[in-house]
């Protein structure tokens, strides 16, 4: 886990709460952390088991996280996985300090990869605690309560990943996440951009519509290139 750096802009109050995906690091989201900070944010990075762990364990652990910042606003942004965690975090009486949330990849509804994975010998064990929980619950209950934080989502479009090797990932799609995986009922946006899964965590366009929808509850439609 990693401490917040302070702000320098008009955002003085505010920290971004950055929730990396599975089998990564905190550190994966160095650049995001460095372009929020330059535009007056305060970041910090919330570490997790993200394999060990059960999705419920580390929506816990980031409600004690979030708990133990010191700030009078508070965003989260969360790729893959981590949003998975944010959602889980926001289904329960959520911090009233939140204020918006962008998830960057998130399959939200379902995940044709990791089903299919699923269904391999040992695979299981890698996917995680977490993936595995996930699985096992209804599809019919991923949607965004009424009183839940506006929440942004952003999805890939470039096709290079995990998806070249696993059959019949459904077009289009960022390589392990097709866009219609993570079109979240109740997002209070949703915008799509020609990057790859991976490509999300250096990506300056997803940095820039990151900033606007922490800012306005917007993405920016109009800019959406690369």
């Amino acid at each position: 886990m990693e401490h917040s750096t302070p702000s320098r802009d008009q955002h003085t109050q505010a920290t971004v709460i950055l929730v990396h995906g599975l089998w990564t690091p905190a550190a994966v989201f160095s650049l995001h952390s460095h372009w929020l900070q330059r535009h007056g944010y305060r970041t910090r990075r919330f570490g997790y088991p993200s394999v060990r762990a059960t999705l419920a364990q580390n929506a816990q652990a980031l409600k004690t996280f979030i708990a133990a910042t010191s700030a009078s606003e508070i965003h989260l942004v969360g790729h893959s996985m981590g949003g998975l965690i944010i959602l889980d975090l926001l289904a329960q009486a959520p911090d009233p300090r939140l204020r918006r949330a962008v998830l960057l990849g998130t399959p939200s509804l379902d995940s044709h990869c990791a089903r299919r994975l699923a269904r391999v010998a040992g695979m299981p064990t890698l996917l995680g605690r977490s993936i595995m929980e996930w699985l096992s619950r209804p599809t019919t209950t991923r949607v965004l309560p009424p009183s839940a934080v506006p929440v942004g989502i952003l999805a890939g479009t470039r096709s290079v990943g995990l998806g070249r090797i696993v059959p019949s990932l459904p077009q289009p799609n960022d390589g392990v996440v097709s866009v219609a995986e993570t079109r979240l009922p109740g997002a209070a946006d949703f915008i799509t951009l020609p990057v790859a899964h991976s490509e999300m965590l250096a990506s300056r366009a997803c940095a820039a519509q990151i900033v606007s929808f922490l800012e306005t509850g917007r993405f920016r439609h109009a800019q959406q290139a690369t």
